[in-house]
């Protein structure tokens, strides 16, 4: 099977010509996968293509979309949430956040996760496999069609851990930096944090994509070791000293500040002395702590902290010099906390 999504304006005319047609039907073919938003999702539906050339490429095996729309869930804050499913019967989910000004896709590296971080609903059924270029892809195409608004942002925050599939995240990176015309200054890449994965990210991003541009996001979730283990069980193999060298190094290799992930947990890593501890922690390289709300799920006993603990904890972390932010949870009406809406679909 061979899909069309992710393919350069030079790998689609080239297509063109291998099928005896001139090098502009190609390019016509590029227009249409990322220009032309519709909610048409087939090659027959290309209908500036002669018909004769349609039918040769799908008699072939080429596709424009492998996924299907599954179900979607719409919260009160316009937050969309996507249950799409893939030809061989799994399901991965996207998000569309909107604001007045931008549109952030929030999508998936892969079917599941193998980090059993325990406040999240995506690794409670391990890992199935790892997302194609493609499938990463379409996920934007189906946020964009819904929508009805061209995405503007991209995070990988959905599920999966991206760095164990760095190959076709790097390939999606260079498509949506191409070919969607987003600009990797707007891309996000979440990772709880893989042994040497840190390293290599900038090294193939340097050989893949000619620069490193995106914001490096780790789930950082705990101030110390301990703390960190109990949240998240694949930390004891990548400890909190050593993932924090590595960020020191991915900043002096790219000149990119990196983002740290908290998600406050009521009782688990709010305190005063959790603030101080981050702070000893993150003080004197570049980068900047996001402090999430968490998107309770009823499977786990963890709470969202309070507000006013939440506050209190960001004033700390500002007073100790340390560049903070509080980032609200969205969709919370509508389970969109990520694996819920697959979890949700399966239990049914």
């Amino acid at each position: 099977m061979k899909n069309l999504i992710g393919s350069s304006i030079k790998d689609l005319e080239n297509v063109a010509l291998n099928y005896g047609q001139a090098a502009f039907r190609g390019r016509q073919i590029y227009n249409w996968i990322y220009n032309y938003r519709n909610k048409k999702k087939n090659i027959d539906q290309i209908e500036v293509l002669p018909l004769d050339f349609r039918k040769k490429l799908k008699d072939d095996g080429f596709k424009v979309s492998e996924l299907s729309l599954k179900e979607k869930n719409l919260a009160n804050d316009g937050t969309l949430k996507l249950l799409l499913s893939t030809v061989d019967n799994e399901s991965i989910e996207c998000v569309g956040i909107p604001t007045e000004k931008r549109l952030t896709a929030c999508i998936s590296s892969q079917v599941g996760c193998p980090m059993d971080c325990k406040f999240c609903a995506t690794g409670k059924e391990g890992l199935k496999r790892s997302l194609k270029a493609s499938e990463i892809l379409d996920q934007i195409l189906f946020i964009e069609n819904e929508m009805n608004r061209k995405v503007t942002n991209i995070v990988f925050m959905g599920m999966g851990e991206p760095l164990l599939n760095i190959n076709d995240l790097l390939l999606s990176i260079r498509s949506i930096n191409e070919d969607f015309q987003i600009s990797q200054r707007k891309i996000t890449v979440s990772t709880v944090a893989v042994p040497r994965m840190i390293n290599k990210l900038s090294e193939k991003s340097f050989q893949i994509l000619g620069k490193c541009q995106f914001t490096l996001a780790i789930s950082l979730h705990a101030s110390n070791q301990k703390t960190r283990e109990m949240i998240i069980p694949s930390a004891k193999n990548y400890e909190i000293k050593n993932i924090i060298e590595d960020c020191k190094k991915f900043v002096r290799d790219t000149g990119r500040r990196v983002s740290f992930e908290y998600l406050m947990l009521s009782g688990v890593n709010d305190k005063y002395e959790h603030a101080n501890e981050l702070s000893n922690l993150l003080k004197g390289f570049q980068c900047h702590v996001n402090l999430i709300q968490y998107n309770q799920i009823d499977e786990v006993e963890f709470k969202r902290a309070s507000l006013k603990n939440i506050q209190l904890f960001q004033s700390r972390l500002s007073n100790n010099g340390i560049a903070v932010s509080l980032r609200k949870s969205r969709g919370l009406d509508k389970n969109a906390a990520c694996g819920q809406l697959r979890q949700n679909a399966r239990n049914k």
